[in-house]
């Protein structure tokens, strides 16, 4: 579909609604809803694009100016500096709508759930996914976001074998989703006595908060295992059968929960974890069929891919998508610094979809 084509359909499906909802006495009051929703979505679209048509229309005024009035220079001067004007900014605002016509992700408002696990590295990379976890709790701070710890899984140095965190906020995912992969940290470990510097790795995961009905799991596709927790870690460890562990058979995915004293609270937990995996492999398997030609712009999102380094002897962060680099790694590691980096992933991915549909 062209570009002018695509603004004809966006108009008319806005005048549809509008006069769909003048008509809403004879609707039911949820259609009234889902209406209302998708209008007041359209509406900042539908103005850029009167915007837009309004600044073309300008240019033609100018350009037919000037072919009118030969005999006056000092009125085809002024219109030729309108033409000017107008033809550096007609540009920038078609870039504009182009972008805000991009298909959104249906998760991009969504709340997310956070999975930091120590990779290669032994205690160092443990001690490091600790680091980024604690980033990524002062991050959400920083927004206004709620950070609720699910699990942790502690070594005996102070270090995370494994942390799952709920972030509740305004566009979390959108936020954080480019985040997943494989984080690498190069410094001299706290339990390094020859002062050589070391490479570790943690892997971060951030999978969109599936509510009820945006995944469907069926009870007769769970199994459900009962044991004791065990120390060391968690947020306590229980003298009951209260650790719950759900396997979702259709999948092979496996859920472990234990922090809570109650099993119940513990099952809670465990289901929203595994309902987050399940709805992001049912993503993931839609993305590789819908956007394989896509996919290493910015990042696959896989867990496995190398996306950033944290090299403390030279105080730099390197994002490998994007080959950028800051030399503010404290910043970084508090919060601060987090969405020069996740500003930057997100333009190249409107870059690389932008090019999509040209």
């Amino acid at each position: 579909m062209s570009f002018e084509a695509n603004l004809e359909r966006v108009l008319a499906r806005y005048k549809e609604l509008e006069a769909m909802l003048s008509s809403s006495s004879i609707m039911a009051a949820d259609d009234i809803i889902h209406v209302s929703k998708e209008l007041a979505e359209l509406a900042p679209i539908a103005r850029k694009i009167t915007e837009l048509r309004a600044l073309q229309d300008q240019l033609d005024e100018a350009i037919a100016m000037v072919a009118e009035s030969a005999e006056d220079p000092d009125f085809q001067a002024m219109a030729k500096a309108e033409i000017a004007a107008l033809s550096e900014h007609l540009p920038v605002a078609a870039r504009e709508v182009e972008r805000m016509l991009l298909p959104r992700d249906e998760a991009d408002e969504k709340n997310a759930i956070l999975e930091v696990r120590a990779g290669t590295g032994g205690d160092e990379a443990a001690l490091f996914a600790a680091d980024l976890f604690a980033m990524y709790q002062k991050y959400a701070h920083l927004r206004g976001w709620r950070f609720e710890i699910m699990a942790v899984s502690e070594t005996p140095i102070g270090g995370y074998r494994e942390a799952i965190a709920s972030i509740i906020g305004h566009s979390v995912f959108a936020r954080l989703k480019f985040e997943s992969g494989a984080h690498r940290v190069q410094r001299i470990p706290v339990t390094e006595s020859g002062g050589r510097i070391h490479t570790s790795a943690a892997t971060v995961a951030v999978l969109p908060e599936a509510e009820e009905l945006d995944i469907q799991i069926d009870e007769k596709d769970l199994r459900i295992d009962v044991f004791r927790a065990s120390g060391p870690g968690g947020q306590s460890v229980n003298t009951t059968d209260s650790a719950i562990r759900i396997t979702h058979l259709p999948t092979g995915i496996v859920v472990s929960q234990q922090d809570e004293k109650s099993q119940h609270k513990n099952k809670a937990k465990g289901m929203r974890i595994l309902r987050a995996r399940v709805y992001d492999m049912a993503r993931s398997r839609i993305d590789d069929e819908r956007a394989a030609d896509r996919r290493g712009q910015v990042g696959s999102g896989d867990r496995s891919e190398r996306i950033r380094t944290y090299n403390f002897p030279q105080g730099r962060v390197t994002d490998h998508r994007i080959n950028l680099t800051l030399h503010k790694i404290d910043k970084v590691l508090v919060g601060e610094g987090l969405d020069e980096l996740i500003d930057a992933l997100t333009a190249e991915d409107e870059v690389a979809r932008l090019a999509t549909m040209s």
